[in-house]
């Protein structure tokens, strides 16, 4: 792949988690971290998502990788595995909050309270509690990055993304408070803030629609004509982004060589009216 090894971020035997890192940015970051040669920590709830990931990570160079299964929604696993890290590491340099909730595309008043819940229990605690898990083995380590996976779209609200979009504003706001506590430890915690990425979630929702659109999941640029009808988003850039595309921004903020960067939201979104 064209990024790889594109510039030493610093990684290379680095301890790194990947909370999210089955599928979609985590993944894709994930890759990036890899092929820096980091050892990287792979947490999702899927075992066969994990297994994948861990072969991909494999070959492409990772000093090492594994997977643990755990749930967002299950405080007690989140502990476990975090136990697990550190009985096996001992320390970590880098965490990265990627999971999120997923989206009914229906409007607030049609969310009931229970989906409210499930999504800043994954949008929100779960880097909250991730973090606080971590806390011990990155307070072990040399030096130590938070990467905090938010979205675009706090900035700009869409009708039928109301608890999505408000579980990824708590995050951001969280992530902020997290640097400000963990600044006097030189513990760096940062936002990234994807915008419209074509990861195999949104080619779905688009393999959903009518077939009569005739647009491509496959194609960046069919996959922004489909926010452009559909939301009314479009970027700066006539196409969608490709998520090794935003794999290596990540992996920046949460390596060595980010030695200064902390409290920032990252906006990654093909051009925006946003900072």
């Amino acid at each position: 792949m064209w990024w790889a090894r594109a510039m030493d971020l610093g990684l290379a035997g680095a301890a790194v988690c990947v909370q999210g890192g089955s599928k979609g940015m985590g993944r894709a970051a994930a890759r990036r971290f890899a092929a820096d040669g980091a050892r990287i920590v792979i947490l999702a709830r899927d075992r066969a998502g994990i297994d994948e990931a861990v072969a991909e990570l494999d070959g492409l160079g990772a000093a090492e990788a594994w997977g643990v299964s755990m749930d967002l929604l299950d405080p007690a696993t989140i502990d476990a595995a975090f136990s697990e890290i550190g009985d096996r590491w001992g320390e970590l340099n880098t965490l990265v909050n990627a999971a999120g909730p997923g989206s009914n595309l229906t409007t607030f008043d049609q969310i009931p309270d229970r989906e409210w819940a499930e999504a800043f229990e994954l949008g929100a605690l779960s880097a909250a509690r991730c973090t606080r898990a971590a806390l011990p083995l990155l307070r072990a380590a040399e030096w130590a990055r938070v990467v905090n996976v938010s979205a675009h779209s706090t900035k700009r609200q869409t009708a039928t993304l109301a608890a999505y979009t408000a579980a990824k504003a708590a995050m951001t706001s969280i992530s902020k408070n997290m640097s400000l506590a963990l600044g006097p430890e030189e513990i760096l915690v940062n936002t990234v803030s994807p915008g419209s990425f074509a990861s195999e979630g949104f080619k779905t929702g688009m393999r959903m629609m009518a077939a009569d659109r005739d647009l491509d999941p496959d194609d960046l640029y069919d996959c922004m004509e489909w926010i452009r009808q559909d939301f009314g988003h479009p970027a700066h850039l006539p196409r969608a982004g490709d998520p090794d595309e935003i794999g290596p921004v990540i992996a920046f903020v949460g390596s060595r060589l980010n030695s200064y960067m902390t409290g920032a939201n990252i906006n990654v979104d093909g051009g925006s009216d946003f900072t």
